[in-house]
């Protein structure tokens, strides 16, 4: 299967043992500035999964370029002992690491420096929207000098090589993409005077290393915005980095990090492999080793890359975070048990944006490496009741810890409502999760049977040791439904109680997923459909997970509408629909709207029955995920784990 995958490659000085890259991201790991024990901890354990090369996240090269608290700050001598620690950690499992280097240039905010941000020219980025300072030709050369620097305590670091981030958030992009570069001078103009600094870093870089460590430059392909970069121009600088003859590795990249973010970290919603025509290019153009990108979930698509000729290497990196096991299980031929990706981005990209060390809605251990785990205690047989992500979570963990468990799902199949929510357009790999944790489940000979309603009575006459309730969640009609038959909960409509027509308004209370996917689906079936909500953005958590922008995409050509800033206050029937009062809380006039079914993503209330008929059990009775208190995916995952661990 994997002919060339685990085919070894020379990258200049240095060889990898397979093709698989775990390729550089943010991880929010970093203390005060410098590496952490977790960032030791977290490389390491993708190096003893197999993984053929690690690349850290970016480096700082400048007190300039602050752009996000927890980043490492490459140019202070400080970070050399941390820097050893990661290295000695990743090489004890005879993997090579690089270090990315990078200054963000304008894609960035003073915020954290109190100094000027730094870029070619004075275009304010869109998101930061912060007016930086056109550096002059002292300051270029000050630039070049912060990526030698760092080069330097890379190599007295342990590191086997260093890679140029000159794609995605980076000076180095800003100079060499017409949208940003407006100078006059020999750093502006004609690609190639754009392309001056990065040529310029390349030779004070590879005289930092010397021959004996990998050189890498990550270029963007195409920055998906008006006036920038695209696949010609990055080809061309493809070919002056190669005739440079210091450099030992492209990587590539597609998008801009705050323009075209959603792109980069591309959610379920883009197809497998959307990127790797930038990384075929590239390889059409040069000799140079290529690595291709864009979400590669699992080994064949990886191996399917490679026989085709897109790439020489293949970043794999949420594939990874899921699964550090990633390349070791595929080598052994074991691939399904791999813990594939979901591309969800809730814990990943979604909490990197808000400012929170990087984790997995599926791996609780992300995030947590450098944290040993206690150990088990005397083997107990543990019942768990509902089979949604928390019951499987708690199953899997408990059993993989020695104990005994069995686990009771009242369907036909265990999903609980990831299965339900996967059932909507362009939701599908959600499903994920609830095949991967049932796939562990049966690995560490969790006796699961469904279609077994548990009641109190059945729990107590088996004689436990220990009872995990993970009995989820079910909807409550909202106060002003009136019990009107035709307001009904968007869990109604996906599973099946319910088949709305005509104009539906769709209201969003929850701000994520749960709207857009009722709505889309009964845009399929011919629905006319308004989203209306309280806050100022349709789903607007959708940003969060880089979902909103292809939502709305797909949202305008399904004609669905969106309505901002109201709130439903009253419902009542009318002949054949539903006549609601609407106030618009920015200015507090009221409105009237008929619609002839109403769909509501609203809060749903905890099924905790059976929580409450064993409050006096002879044996300990734990809840897990939402029969707690409804929340999203990842808390039930990190709860069933975290139970399972304090058995």
């Amino acid at each position: 299967m994997s002919r060339y995958l685990f085919s070894p490659l020379r990258i200049g000085p240095v060889t990898v043992r397979n093709r698989i890259v775990f390729s550089a991201h943010l991880t929010n790991y970093a203390e005060d500035g410098l590496p952490s024990e977790q960032h030791a901890a977290y490389y390491a354990a993708r190096a003893a999964g197999g993984v053929g090369l690690v690349i850290t996240e970016e480096h700082s090269t400048h007190p300039t370029d602050w752009p996000y608290e927890k980043l490492i700050h490459g140019f202070h001598r400080s970070v050399v002992p941390g820097y050893r620690r990661i290295t000695e950690a990743v090489h004890a499992h005879g993997v090579p690491i690089f270090a990315q280097l990078n200054h963000n240039g304008g894609q960035a905010s003073s915020m954290y420096s109190r100094l000027p941000v730094w870029a070619p020219s004075a275009v304010p980025d869109p998101m930061f929207r912060e007016v930086p300072k056109a550096i002059d030709s002292r300051e270029i050369a000050e630039v070049v000098a912060g990526y030698c620097t760092v080069a330097s305590h890379c190599v007295e670091g342990g590191f086997d090589g260093v890679e140029l981030q000159c794609s995605h958030s980076s000076i180095v992009r800003g100079f060499l993409s017409p949208a940003t570069n407006k100078r006059t001078d020999a750093y502006g103009g004609t690609l190639v005077n754009r392309a001056r600094i990065l040529l310029e870093i390349i030779d004070a870089v590879r005289e930092a290393l010397g021959p004996d460590r990998a050189l890498g430059v990550r270029l963007c392909g195409d920055e998906l915005i008006e006036g920038g970069t695209t696949i010609d121009e990055a080809v061309e600088v493809a070919r002056m980095v190669e005739a440079t003859g210091k450099v030992d590795y492209i990587n590539t990249s597609i998008g801009v990090a705050t323009s075209t973010l959603y792109m980069i970290e591309a959610s379920m919603a883009i197809p497998p492999g959307y990127a790797l025509f930038i990384s075929n290019a590239i390889r059409r153009a040069v000799r140079l080793p290529v690595v291709g990108v864009g979400r590669i979930k699992d080994p064949l698509q990886a191996e399917r890359a490679l026989e085709e000729g897109h790439c020489d290497l293949i970043g794999v990196v949420r594939g990874q975070i899921a699964d550090p096991d990633f390349a070791a299980k595929a080598r052994s031929g074991h691939a399904s048990d791999i813990r594939t990706c979901l591309s969800c981005n809730q814990e990943c990209v979604g909490r990197m944006g808000l400012n929170r060390w990087l984790g997995c809605i599926e791996n609780p251990r992300t995030g947590k490496e450098s944290v040993a785990l206690p150990i088990p205690r005397a083997r107990k047989r543990v019942l768990v009741v509902g089979g949604g992500p928390a019951g499987l979570q708690a199953a899997s963990t408990a059993a993989e810890r020695g104990h005994h468990v069995t686990l009771f799902e009242r369907e036909q199949a265990t999903g609980g409502q990831v299965a339900v929510a996967a059932t909507a357009p362009s939701r599908a790999e959600f499903l994920d999760v609830v095949r991967n944790l049932r796939a562990e489940c049966e690995r560490y000979g969790v006796d699961v049977k469904t279609g077994v309603a548990a009641t109190a009575e059945m729990l107590r006459d088996e004689h436990p040791d220990v009872v995990v309730l993970a009995t989820g969640a079910r909807p409550q009609p909202v106060h002003w439904a009136g019990g009107l038959d035709r307001i009904v909960d968007v869990r109604d409509v996906l599973e099946g109680r319910a088949a709305p027509a005509g104009d539906v308004l769709v209201v969003d209370d929850l701000g994520f997923h749960q709207a857009a996917s009722v709505a889309e689906l009964l845009a399929d079936r011919g629905c006319r459909i308004q989203i209306s909500t309280p806050g100022m953005v349709v789903c607007q958590d959708l940003g969060v997970t880089l979902d909103l922008e292809t939502f709305n995409v797909r949202a305008h050509a399904k004609g669905i509408g969106q309505r901002t800033d109201e709130v439903v206050m009253s419902a009542s029937a009318e002949s054949d629909g539903v006549a609601l009062q609407i106030l618009k809380h920015t200015t507090g006039e009221m409105t009237e709207a008929r619609f002839d079914w109403v769909v509501c993503a609203a809060h749903q209330t905890p099924d905790d029955a059976l929580w409450h008929e064993l409050k006096k059990a002879p044996f300990p009775v734990h809840r897990v995920g939402d029969c707690i208190t409804p929340r999203r995916a990842h808390a039930a995952v990190v709860e069933g784990h975290r139970m399972a661990v304090s058995l």
